[in-house]
């Protein structure tokens, strides 16, 4: 990660290509302590997703001495056509990286740590033993802390999941991005069906842990289909929900276009629904995303 990395910022007429409506102009905080967290995270050479998926809420959450952590580098296996993460090949897993992790997350003084990753097909164990060791220089260090993590699908591999669980996260999230029709053109290498599994063997394997999954909306989706898809969730077992706006993370071609802006009303009706549907905890709204205030959403204070 460059030290020169830029810090996201969505103005009001950012693009790509279509002006934002009133709901999704957000001030430009600016102060000591975004810049102190830009420095610890740059610092200790720790990649965040605030900063490689281009988050819209980088300068809230760092100016709360909050941070994504993103594990096993910036350069992905796969090519996702909602995500601003790089497509390359990665390199080798940082053995150094579980401690430098730790010690942002302690020097941050986070009580909810979220970790996520890269996809690494490239990884015999697809970077589960990874996430494992991060866990468990969590646990040792910071023993009273919740740890979260948001991981790939590990093409619903029970070995994975397991060496991931046996670790000791308290929530175990994986997001299904979008509905069943527009799967194979916004996550080309993912399947709809083996994100369920995934959350379903979770589920099986430690039926008290929280699962987690989250969805974009204004990809081009009905609001049945979404119904379908919190079904579904439900189904296996899934415990926790996030609904956010999909906003086109640049303006070139390579990346889906925004098909619709969500009004905010319409976000409170899709997690009313949801909850319906018997989630306990549902987190929506037009800058929601999977780690976004998400120690509320697993005290079951979101909304």
């Amino acid at each position: 990660m460059s030290d020169a990395a830029p810090l996201p910022i969505l103005p009001a007429n950012a693009p790509p290509q279509r002006r934002l409506p009133p709901w999704l102009k957000r001030p430009l905080p600016a102060g000591a302590a975004l810049s102190a967290t830009r420095r610890m995270v740059h610092g200790l050479k720790l990649n965040t997703v605030c900063v490689e998926a281009r988050c819209p809420n980088l300068t809230e959450c760092w100016s709360r001495h909050v941070a994504t952590f993103m594990i096993l580098g910036e350069k992905c296996t796969r090519r996702c056509r909602f995500c601003a993460v790089t497509t390359a090949r990665p390199d080798p897993p940082d053995p150094t990286e579980p401690q430098r992790l730790v010690e942002a997350a302690a020097q941050l003084g986070l009580r909810h740590i979220v970790i996520t990753s890269v996809a690494r097909d490239d990884l015999p164990d697809e970077g589960a033993g990874h996430f494992a060791g991060c866990i468990a220089a969590v646990r040792g260090r910071l023993p009273h802390a919740t740890v979260e993590v948001l991981v790939p699908d590990f093409h619903a591999r029970r070995d994975c999941v397991q060496t991931v669980l046996d670790a000791g996260p308290d929530v175990f999230n994986h997001n299904v991005e979008t509905v069943p029709s527009l799967h194979k053109r916004v996550r080309p290498q993912a399947k709809y069906p083996r994100s369920l599994e995934t959350l379903r063997i979770a589920k099986e394997l430690r039926p008290r842990i929280k699962t987690k999954s989250g969805v974009m909306v204004g990809l081009g989706e009905t609001r049945d289909e979404l119904l379908q898809v919190f079904r579904d969730l439900r189904a296996v077992g899934c415990d926790l929900l996030t609904i956010g706006q999909y906003l086109k993370p640049t303006a070139g071609e390579d990346h889906m276009p925004v098909e619709r802006f969500y009004p905010p009303q319409e976000f409170d009706d899709l997690a009313q629904l949801a909850r319906t549907l018997g989630f306990p905890s549902v987190a929506s709204g037009p800058f929601v995303r999977s780690s976004y205030f998400a120690e509320r959403l697993y005290e079951g204070r979101a909304g």
